[in-house]
């Protein structure tokens, strides 16, 4: 299902949970909660809503009949997480849904018995959330975007869309223990791959912007930007000044690639809100999140922007475009 559906969806099933109240039930009312990591008006957050619940209706639950879900938008920030999860928490969900790693600490925080399904968080165990990928063994599992080691694919996309780079900019956001963990991984290979690779932070939008024009006084720059919830949020500003100062740029998520970036690597993140639901489904029928395994994605996408490459004057190898799960022109 495209995202446009998915969306209209979402705004289908959003009209009817006014009604919940006054529906007549049939059958128990499970309450949901659920923590989003971005704003309200982010299409791309609503997208993900709209995947979980079009994966919570397959599964047999309709809001308004055996389901009642309760939403909050964190847009990225750590306050917000904490004030919406004591909110969700204090409603008596049955199950709650972590949309990113960022959110999980918030809820946890607020509780350590309702079970929590997490949608995107890399690094579950060395975050501490759970024992092990296979037993998790508390109240919280889920779905993993990727693995560390995989964040040296972005540096190699970079030098192979962009053979002149020879610097590369990473923004992380410093806070995420994931942004450490992928940011070891590059600095790791740069210098195998000839590059010179520095940090830039994602605080808030004036130092992304400011840092990355900082860092295109320089030449044969490039920018990887690395997988969090401000890079999400942010991603128009950072798109923007990656064109303004003609920056060849490599993204985690197919989502940035479509919003105007030149070329991303990473997992269909609808499609892990759907498998979220799956796991959301098993635990209101019986199951314990201790016993349900953490998993990782099935598929990754590359992704190319042909029109931005002709913007930054770039000619994409051949090679690169047969190997693309999609290429937008």
């Amino acid at each position: 299902m495209r995202r446009r559906e998915l969306i209209t969806l979402l705004g289908g099933t959003a009209a009817v949970w006014p009604l919940a109240g006054h529906a007549q039930q049939r059958e128990k009312t499970r309450r949901i909660g659920v923590l989003m990591n971005l704003a309200a008006d982010d299409a791309e957050g609503q997208a993900r809503l709209a995947a979980f619940l079009q994966g919570l209706q397959e599964a047999g639950w309709a809001v308004g009949r055996n389901a009642r879900i309760d939403i909050r938008w964190g847009a990225g920030e750590a306050e917000r997480y904490r004030t919406y999860a004591a909110e969700l928490v204090a409603l008596a969900p049955d199950v709650l849904l972590a949309a990113a790693g960022s959110t999980v600490p918030a809820l946890l925080g607020a509780t350590r018995t309702v079970p929590i399904v997490f949608a995107q968080t890399p690094d579950p165990v060395g975050a501490g959330f759970v024992e092990s990928l296979a037993r998790p063994g508390g109240n919280v599992t889920g779905f993993t975007p990727f693995e560390y080691g995989m964040s040296g694919k972005y540096l190699e996309l970079l030098k192979e869309i962009a053979p002149g780079v020879r610097r590369a900019a990473v923004l992380r956001d410093a806070a995420d223990p994931a942004g450490i963990g992928q940011w070891a991984v590059i600095q790791s290979m740069a210098p195998s791959l000839g590059v010179e690779a520095s940090l830039v932070g994602m605080r808030d939008a004036g130092e992304i912007d400011r840092a990355i024009a900082a860092f295109a006084r320089g030449s044969n720059g490039g920018l990887i930007v690395t997988g969090s919830a401000p890079a999400a949020v942010h991603r128009d500003l950072i798109i923007a000044s990656a064109a303004r100062h003609r920056l060849p740029a490599v993204y985690p998520y197919p989502f940035f690639a479509s919003s105007g970036g030149l070329i991303s690597y990473g997992p269909d993140t609808l499609d892990q809100y759907r498998r979220a639901a799956s796991y959301v489904d098993r635990i209101l029928r019986g199951e314990k999140p201790a016993d349900l395994p953490v998993q990782a994605p099935t598929k990754y996408e590359l992704v190319i922007n042909l029109k931005t490459a002709k913007t930054l004057g770039l000619e994409v190898p051949p090679t690169l475009l047969a190997r693309a799960d999609e290429v937008i022109e």
